[in-house]
């Protein structure tokens, strides 16, 4: 069976009462898909996206989809409203609301709950969808409309709501973003205004289609799929400077910037001594300080380290001390970073992997791209652990099972 399959994008629009055909909206449509696909996958999401292979066309991994539409809100309107009287628009939620529906055009796509869901005992690719499956596709939509939310935040665009859906990968037996995220998968409010929304509840609201009517969806359309390309930007800078006391600790320095790459995040590396050559350190600060990119230092000083408090000292850049321990003294030598003078603060990390997590978390503040792969991050290591736990409660069931029957036979 082929791995990987050409999607394209409907032409003619989702389920709805209406079918009126746009011209040319599956090559708007690929469009956003594919930036939005490639956005969550450079993150680090999981998906059936492969590459965009034409205006009109994707390359996916061929997935057997979930039948579940998973929605997450962030703010109430449309049929939400409908569906809980008394409910006002405008509503927040903190977190985003989960919801989901089975696919079913022949009663509307009701609404499921999570029971649902286990009940129906689905089996796709060999995979049973149970407990843990849903758990992480519950978990990966607030993810992914989280790193959404913030990708449209630059562009003063408030991502109200999406709509996604899952499949399993038949290769890899995993559960993968899949099908399309175009302008029919969310809401989009630009400046929060729904008055100025740009995505398909414009046309939704036409009290007539007229050729008129359908070209202001169409350029609502193509707003969305030209700025959609900026979420794959971002114009903050940031970048990370090691400071190591000795050439020796080359090694821990190396794991730091190894680290920080996977952020997207440059990385220098340089040797200077607080103790040794002072002056030399505040120069390479001010080095820094000079061309005006956003900086985190991080001093890596074993014994007595002078270099993080210096720096500390010195700069209103974050500095960060990442001490590579001994052996021999590892437990003496932390104590010459956590205990500073007042009036400085310079955290102390001993891992390496750490220290680049506490410069990303900084950074991400300001850019949606490297606040995406710590959200994506998150996310994964969440699932391997779901994923381990279901592993070892099936291998102990197992054996449960085999001694149940050796016992069976050794009575009989």
């Amino acid at each position: 069976m082929c791995s990987h399959a050409v999607k394209r994008p409907n032409n003619g629009g989702k389920r709805t009462a209406r079918k009126d055909r746009m011209e040319g909206k599956a090559a708007i449509s690929n469009t956003t898909t594919s930036c939005v696909f490639q956005l969550l996958q450079e993150a680090g999401i999981k998906t059936a996206f492969v590459r965009k292979q034409s205006d009109t066309a994707f390359i996916a991994a061929h997935c057997e989809m979930i039948p579940i539409e998973w929605v997450c809100r962030r703010i109430a309107t449309g049929s939400f409203l409908k569906r809980n009287p008394g409910v006002k628009e405008g509503y927040k939620f903190y977190p985003p609301k989960i919801e989901m529906f089975y696919k079913d055009d022949a009663n509307n796509d009701p609404q499921w709950s999570e029971e649902q869901i286990i009940e129906a005992k689905f089996c796709f690719a060999g995979l049973t969808i149970g407990q843990t499956e849903v758990d992480i596709m519950s978990r990966s939509t607030q993810a992914i409309f989280e790193i959404l939310e913030k990708a449209w935040q630059p562009q003063n665009c408030t991502l109200v709501d999406l709509k996604i859906e899952f499949g399993v990968n038949v290769l890899t037996k995993e559960i993968v973003l899949a099908d399309v995220i175009d302008n029919d998968s969310w809401r989009l409010w630009p400046a929060g205004d729904r008055s100025q929304q740009k995505d398909k509840q414009s046309y939704r609201d036409l009290k007539e289609v007229t050729p008129e009517a359908l070209q202001m969806v169409k350029r609502n359309f193509e707003w969305v799929s030209e700025r959609v390309e900026l979420l794959l930007k971002t114009k903050s800078q940031g970048r990370v400077v090691v400071l190591m006391g000795s050439s020796s600790d080359l090694s821990h320095c190396e794991k730091i910037k190894k680290a920080c790459a996977t952020f997207g995040i440059p990385c220098e590396l340089r040797v200077t001594s607080a103790h040794k050559g002072p002056d030399e350190t505040l120069r390479i600060k001010a080095e820094y300080e000079g061309d005006g990119i956003p900086t985190v230092f991080v001093a890596v000083a074993g014994r007595s380290n002078g270099l993080g408090p210096v720096m500390s000292g010195n700069t209103a850049y974050p500095v960060v001390n990442c001490p590579p321990l001994s052996a021999d003294w590892g437990t003496q030598d932390v104590w010459s970073s956590l205990r500073l003078p007042s009036g400085l603060s310079c955290p102390t990390t001993l891992s390496p992997e750490g220290a680049a997590q506490f410069a990303a978390q900084i950074f991400g503040l300001n850019n949606h791209l490297v606040w995406a792969k710590l959200r994506s991050n998150m996310l994964n290591t969440w699932i391997s652990l779901k994923q381990a736990d279901k592993k070892l409660r099936e291998c102990s069931l197992h054996w449960s099972e085999v001694l149940k029957n050796l016992s069976a036979k050794f009575v009989s």
